[in-house]
C-alpha cells in the first residue's frame, strides 16, 4: 500500500509555491528497515567478533549491500505537483513536465510513458493484485447489500456520521486511486504555461558509487583468498 505524505513547497516567483505529493510504499519502508537492521546485525558481529578475512568481508559486503537495500525500499518516491511528476526510482531520478507525459498505465505494474514512447516504472507505487481481487470481493458485496431494485438495504443506511454505509461507487484498490489522481493532474495541467519543459534522466550515482566500490573490494578479496 502506498501513502501520501506532506512535502516542501517548490520555489517559483512568478506564483505561489506548488506543493508536491509525495506517494512511498509502506511496506517497501518496513520491510528495507528490516532487512537493514538484519544485515547492520550479521554484519557488526562478524567485524567484532570475525578472525582472519572476515572482518573485512563483512566490511566490503556492507558497503555493497546497505546501498542496494536502501534503494530499492527507502529511496523510491513519486513527487508531483501542478508541473511535474518526479519519479525517483532505485537507480534514477526522472522528472517529467506534465507536458511530456503521454500515459499513465496500470497492470502488473504502474507506469508512466512520456511522449517519445518511454516507459518508466513507478517503484513506489507498486500494483497488489490481492488489493484488486479484495476490492473487487468488497464490490461484489456492496452491490448484494443493496436490493434487487436498485435501493440500498439495511447493511446501505445512513451511519453515525451521516454518510452511507454503502456506496454506489465502485471500491478501488489505493494505488489505483493513486493513479488516477496522477492521471486527472496530467489532463488538467498538460497545456499549462508552467508544465512544460524537457524529460530529463539522472543516474543514482550516489547509490550505485558505493556499491561499486563494495562490490569492487568484494571481489578483490575473494580473487587473493
Amino acid at each position: 500500500m502506498t501513502t501520501p505524505d506532506h512535502q516542501s513547497p517548490l520555489p517559483d516567483a512568478s506564483r505561489p509555491e506548488a506543493r508536491d505529493r509525495i506517494y512511498r510504499s509502506p511496506a517497501g519502508i518496513a520491510g528495507g528497515v528490516l532487512l537493514l537492521l538484519i544485515v547492520g546485525w550479521l554484519g557488526f558481529d562478524a567485524l567484532v567478533s570475525g578472525h582472519g578475512r572476515t572482518p573485512w568481508l563483512a566490511l566490503a559486503g556492507l558497503i555493497l549491500i546497505v546501498p542496494l537495500v536502501t534503494a530499492f525500499t527507502l529511496r523510491p518516491a513519486v513527487y508531483a505537483n501542478e508541473d511535474r511528476l518526479r519519479v525517483r526510482n532505485p537507480l534514477r531520478v526522472i522528472v517529467l513536465p506534465w507536458s511530456k507525459v503521454a500515459s499513465l498505465r496500470s497492470h502488473y505494474s504502474n507506469e508512466v510513458t512520456d511522449t517519445s514512447g518511454t516507459k518508466y516504472q513507478l517503484w513506489a507505487v507498486p500494483v497488489s493484485l490481492r488489493a484488486r481481487k479484495k476490492a473487487a470481493r468488497q464490490s461484489a458485496q456492496g452491490a448484494a447489500g443493496r436490493g434487487g431494485d436498485g435501493r440500498s438495504s439495511s447493511l446501505g443506511r445512513a451511519s453515525a456520521f451521516g454518510r452511507s454505509a454503502v456506496t454506489d461507487a465502485p471500491v478501488r484498490p489505493e494505488t489505483d486511486r493513486i493513479m488516477d489522481d496522477l492521471r486527472e493532474l496530467a489532463e488538467n495541467r498538460a497545456a499549462a504555461e508552467s508544465a512544460q519543459g524537457e524529460v530529463t534522466v539522472r543516474w543514482a550515482y550516489e547509490v550505485m558509487g558505493p556499491a561499486l566500490a563494495g562490490l569492487v573490494v568484494l571481489a578483490i578479496l575473494l580473487a587473493t583468498g
